[in-house]
C-alpha cells in the first residue's frame, strides 16, 4: 500500500528532486517546526556515507535549525534474529558509530535484550519534527515503518537506499529481466555515473539527556558478549571471514576489483573459485558500502567482466528490489506466476524421488552429496555461490510435498544461515527457482511440470564434489579447537551437535550407558516406563521449530492425554495444554541430537587439570580421557559441575552453587489388569507424598498394559534421600492407592532416586562463561527446569564458544 500523497520535494523545500525520487512518504503532514529533533531510524542502510536516508534527515533538519539523531536499534525479535546476523550488524554499526562521531552527528545504538526492552522507538517518534528510516521492501520491514507511522503524529519517510535506479521511478513489477533491463537503460545510464556528495549538519551533534535506553558504546563494547546477552538463535555462529562493517566490506570490494574483476564473466559460475565472485552481497544487503560508489566504480572499468558485473548488481538485483516492492508478497506463492502456480499444482501428487523435514535440509543430511555440500556452506560459511544456489533451491522444490511448502524451506534456510537473506535480491533467487524471471519449459517433467528443473546430479558433473565439500566444511573461524562436552542430556547434546554442525571438533563424554540424562527411559519385562522426565513443552519459537520437525520425523509426538490437578478433597481439575513426548520414550529426543555426534559413553570425568593451553580430562582411576582439549562445556547437573570447577575455576563454581538442585524419587509400577483411573497424568494432592502421577501406556508408541510413574514432592524425595529403595516404593505405592482408589498388587515394582532431578533455585541465565579460563557451564539450571531450558542452554553455550573462537 502506498500512501496517495506529495512528493517530498513540495512537502519541504530542503529536498531536491533527486532525492525527492527516493522518498515514499508513509504519513500524512509536513515536518513539525516544533519537534526536538530530525530522527533518522536506521535499519538497512548502515553507513554514514552516500546514505540518501542520512542526507534527507540532515537537509530537513538545516532547514528547521534541528539537530538530527540517528537511532539504529537491533531486535531480538527480527525475523530469523541469530548470532550471525547480529554479530555482523554489530560489527556494521560499530563503524557507523565511528563515522557518526567523525561527521559530527548524533548516534545511539539500542540493541535489545535484558535491561534495554520497551517501545522506544514510537516515544522517539513522538517527540520529533520527523522520522526519516530505509524503503526496504521485504515485509517485515514495510509492516515495521507502517506501524509507527499510523501511531505516530510526526510524518514518516521511507528513502531509497538501495538501488541506483530508485525504485519509484521504475514505479511497477518487472518480471523477466530483460524487459526490465530495456525499460530502465536510458535512466539507469544517466545515474550510474554520478557522484553522491555527503552535507554537512549545521548544528553540531547532540544526543537527547532521555532517550529510554542506555546507548552501546560499540567502540569498546565486547561485540560477544553482547550478543549472548539477547534472546535469539545461538545455533546460528558468526562468520569470522566475513567480518561486518564499511571498512570490511570496501576491503572486499578493493581486492575483487584490482584483481579478478577483468574476469568475472569467466570464472562466475565455478562454485570451487570462491574468489570468481566479489562476495559483496551480505555487504550490500545490511547497506554497509554504498551501491552508488560499487557502480560508479565499476563503470570506470572496461571489459566483459565489468559489463556482467554491473548488469547483475543494477538489473539483476534491482529488478528483486522493485518486483518485492510492487509485486505480490513474496512470502507467499501469490509471488509465483500463475502458469508455474498451475503447473506446480497440477503435479502436487507426482511421486517424489525423496522427503525431507526441514531439520535434515538444514543439517545438510540428505541423499544428495552435492546439495547437503552446498547446505553446510550455508551453514558454516554463511554464503553459498550463486550458480549453486539455484540448484540447490530446485532441490528443495522436488523434495517438498508441495510449492507451498517448498517456498516455506527455501525462506526459512536462505533467510536463517545466509548473511546476505531477508533480502529482495534473496527473494528474485528463490522464486526464481518456482518460476518466476522465468519462462515455461514445455513438454515438462515430473513434479515441476513446465517449470525449469535443475538436477543436483546433473551439477555435479561438472564440478568435484569431493573438494567443494573439503572447501565449504572447513570452519569459518579463526581456529579449529578440539572441544570436549561433559554430559550427555539435552543440553549437551545441543551444544555438541551445534558445534558440530559448524564444523568444529568435538567429543561429548558421558557417565551413562546412553543418551538422555533425565530424559530417560526404562524397560522391565513388558512395561516401558519413562522415570525421569514425563513430557516436554515448547513455548520458545527457537526450540518449537526443532520440536515441530521432530514431529514430522516421528521422533516426537503431541500427548494428547487428560491430564489433571488433584485436590485435597480427591476433586479433578483438568490441566489442559500441548504437551509432547519423545516416541517411543522420552529418550528419543536424546538419541536423536547424539546419533551423529561423538559421544563417548560410560566414561565419568572425576577431574580437570590444566597442562598448557590445554584442559586434560581424568576418570576416577587416574586415567587420562582423550589427548588434550582446547575448550570445555560442562553440562552436568550444578552440583556436579561445581565440584569439577572448584580446583581449576573456583569462582566460576561459586556461580554455580547458587543453582540449587531438588531431588526427586521415581517407583515404577507396572500391573496385569487395566485400572479404572479416569486420568492419564496428574499432578499429586495439596497434601502428601505425591507431585506427578502418569499412565505411560496412555503416551504415544508405548506398550499397551498398565505401566505408571509415581515421582514424589522435592521436599519429601530430600527427607528420604538416603532411604531403601524398596521402603519408597511402598510408600508411593500406598500413595497411589489413596489418591485413585484400591489397586491390585503390581507385578513390576521399582524405585529410582535422582539426586539431581529438577532445579529450584535456577540461575535466570541461559549459561555461564568464564573468559579467564574459556570454560562454558550449561544445563537446565541455567534457566528452568525443563527439557526445553536445557535445549535453551545448551544453544546458548554452543553460540558462546562460536563467539570465541
Amino acid at each position: 500500500m502506498t500512501l496517495d500523497l506529495p512528493l517530498p520535494s513540495a512537502l519541504d523545500p530542503a529536498i531536491p528532486a533527486d532525492l525527492a525520487d527516493r522518498i515514499e512518504p508513509l504519513s500524512p503532514g509536513t515536518p513539525r517546526p516544533d519537534g526536538a529533533f530530525v530522527l533518522y531510524w536506521m535499519r538497512t542502510a548502515a553507513r554514514a556515507h552516500e546514505n540518501p536516508a542520512l542526507d534527507t534527515a540532515i537537509r530537513v533538519g538545516n532547514r528547521l535549525g534541528r539537530s538530527v539523531l540517528v537511532y539504529h536499534a537491533l531486535s531480538e525479535r527480527y525475523p530469523y534474529a541469530a548470532d550471525r546476523h547480529h554479530t555482523f550488524i554489530l560489527e556494521g554499526a560499530r563503524d557507523v558509530q565511528a563515522d557518526c562521531a567523525a561527521r559530527g552527528i548524533a548516534y545511539a545504538f539500542h540493541l535489545e535484550r535484558p535491561g534495554q526492552r520497551g517501545p522506544v522507538l514510537k516515544a522517539l517518534a513522538a517527540r520529533a519534527a520527523l522520522v526519516v528510516t530505509e524503503d526496504m521492501p521485504w515485509t517485515p520491514m514495510r509492516r515495521w515503518a507502517r506501524a509507527v507511522a499510523a501511531a505516530s503524529s510526526t510524518p514518516v519517510w521511507a528513502v531509497d537506499t538501495a538501488c541506483v535506479l530508485p525504485m519509484r521511478l521504475v514505479g511497477k513489477a518487472f518480471t523477466r529481466a530483460f524487459a526490465f533491463r530495456k525499460a530502465t537503460e536510458k535512466a539507469r545510464a544517466s545515474l550510474i555515473g554520478q557522484s553522491w556528495p555527503d552535507p554537512a549538519p549545521s548544528l553540531p551533534a547532540r544526543l537527547p539527556d532521555d532517550l529510554g535506553f542506555e546507548p552501546v558504546d560499540l567502540q569498546s563494547a565486547s561485540i560477544p558478549d553482547l550478543v549472548a546477552a539477547c534472546a535469539i538463535d545461538h545455533l546460528v555462529g558468526p562468520v569470522a571471514h566475513t567480518p561486518g562493517g564499511s571498512r570490511s566490506g570496501y576491503a572486499r570490494w578493493a581486492g575483487f576489483r584490482a584483481e579478478r574483476l577483468a574476469a568475472y564473466a569467466d570464472r562466475r559460475t565455478d562454485a570451487l573459485d570462491r574468489d570468481g565472485v566479489s562476495r559483496l552481497s551480505a555487504y550490500l544487503h545490511y547497506g554497509q558500502i554504498s551501491p552508488f560508489r560499487i557502480a560508479r566504480e565499476a563503470t570506470a572499468e572496461t571489459g566483459k567482466g565489468a559489463a556482467k558485473f554491473l548488469d547483475e548488481l543494477l538489473v539483476w538485483r534491482e529488478l528483486a528490489y522493485g518486483f518485492c516492492k510492487y509485486g505480490p508478497d513474496p512470502d507467499s506463492l501469490a509471488a509465483v506466476p500463475d502458469w508455474a502456480q498451475e503447473t506446480l499444482r497440477a503435479h502436487e501428487s507426482d511421486a517424489r524421488a525423496a522427503s525431507y523435514d526441514l531439520e535434515t535440509l538444514a543439517r545438510g543430511k540428505t541423499g544428495e552429496p552435492l546439495w547437503n555440500a552446498a547446505q553446510a556452506s550455508l551453514t558454516i560459511q554463511g554464503e553459498l555461490h550463486n550458480n549453486l544456489r539455484m540448484t540447490w533451491g530446485k532441490e528443495v522444490v522436488a523434495w517438498s510435498p508441495d510449492a507451498a511448502a517448498a517456498l516455506a524451506r527455501l525462506i526459512d534456510l536462505n533467510h536463517r544461515y545466509a548473511l546476505d537473506g531477508r533480502d529482495p535480491n534473496a527473494y528474485g533467487g528463490i522464486l526464481w527457482c518456482l518460476g518466476q524471471f522465468d519462462r515455461p519449459f514445455p513438454p515438462g517433467e515430473p513434479v515441476f511440470g513446465t517449470v525449469r528443473p535443475r538436477s543436483a546430479r546433473v551439477h555435479a558433473q561438472r564440478l568435484d564434489v569431493a573438494a567443494y565439500d573439503r572447501q565449504v566444511r572447513r570452519p569459518a573461524r579463526r581456529s579449529d579447537p578440539r572441544i570436549a562436552v561433559i554430559g550427555g542430556g539435552i543440553a549437551g547434546l545441543t551444544a555438541a551437535r551445534g558445534l558440530a554442525d559448524h564444523g568444529l571438533t568435538v567429543r561429548g563424554i558421558d557417565k551413562g550407558r546412553g543418551a538422555g540424562g533425565r530424559t530417560a527411559t526404562r524397560r522391565a519385562g513388558p512395561f516401558r516406563f519413562d522415570h525421569g522426565a514425563q513430557y516436554f513443552t515448547a513455548r520458545d519459537p527457537r526450540f518449537r521449530r526443532f520440536v515441530d520437525a521432530w514431529v514430522d520425523r516421528g521422533i516426537v509426538a503431541r500427548w494428547d492425554g487428560r491430564v489433571v490437578a488433584i485436590g485435597a478433597d480427591g476433586t479433578l481439575a483438568d490441566k489442559p495444554g500441548e504437551r509432547f513426548v519423545g516416541r517411543p520414550g522420552m529418550n528419543a529426543v536424546a538419541r536423536h541430537l547424539a546419533s551423529d555426534v561423538d559421544v563417548a559413553f560410560g566414561v565419568e570425568v572425576d577431574r580437570l587439570t590444566r597442562d598448557g593451553a590445554l584442559w586434560r580430562l581424568w576418570d576416577r582411576r587416574g586415567e587420562p580421557i582423550g589427548d588434550g582439549f582446547d575448550r570445555l562445556v560442562l553440562a552436568c547437573p550444578a552440583p556436579q559441575t561445581a565440584r569439577l570447577l572448584a580446583p581449576v575455576a573456583e569462582p566460576m563454581a561459586a556461580r554455580v552453587r547458587k543453582a540449587e538442585m531438588a531431588p526427586c524419587w521415581t517407583v515404577m509400577a507396572g500391573f496385569g489388569e487395566p485400572l479404572p483411573i479416569p486420568f492419564d497424568g496428574a499432578f499429586g494432592p495439596v497434601a502428601g507424598p505425591l507431585g506427578w502421577i502418569a499412565r505411560n501406556g496412555a503416551k504415544p508408541d508405548r506398550p499397551d498394559g498398565e505401566a505408571w510413574v509415581l515421582q514424589a514432592t522435592p521436599d519429601w524425595s530430600a527427607r528420604r534421600l538416603e532411604a531403601d529403595h524398596a521402603a519408597v516404593a511402598q510408600a508411593l505405592l500406598a500413595a497411589f492407592a489413596e489418591a485413585a482408589g484400591p489397586l491390585p498388587e503390581p507385578i513390576h515394582l521399582d524405585a529410582h532416586r535422582w539426586r539431581y532431578a529438577r532445579p529450584v533455585a535456577p540461575l535466570d541465565q541461559p549459561c555461564l562463561f568464564d573468559p579467564g579460563t574459556g570454560l562454558i557451564a550449561c544445563g537446565d539450571w541455567c534457566l528452568a527446569g525443563r527439557v526445553e531450558a536445557a535445549f535453551l542452554s545448551g544453544a546458548a553455550a554452543c553460540g558462546r564458544l562460536l563467539g570465541q573462537v
